[in-house]
């Protein structure tokens, strides 16, 4: 078994996003491909997690808009 990859970002941390995130399906309450949030958006990490697959970081975050979205380390940077 590989050992999770140990998370770049910690929970309460101040964020932005990186790239435009997309509804990928994962928002039923949303339209397929509609924006989620904009690159620049703030946001606070709320839950860290991991992808069991890929042994990867999965952050929860709360957008000032957008509400809560899962994202990759490459799709954050800190605030």
């Amino acid at each position: 078994m590989i050992e999770p990859r140990e998370a770049k970002y910690q929970w309460g941390q101040r964020i932005l996003a990186t790239v435009d995130m997309f509804n990928d399906g994962s928002y039923p309450d949303r339209e397929p491909g509609a924006l989620l949030v904009s690159n620049g958006t703030p946001g606070e990490i709320v839950n860290v997690g991991y992808h069991e697959e890929f042994n990867l970081p999965v952050y929860m975050v709360e957008f000032q808009e957008g509400g809560v979205v899962g994202c990759l380390e490459e799709e954050i940077a800190l605030a």
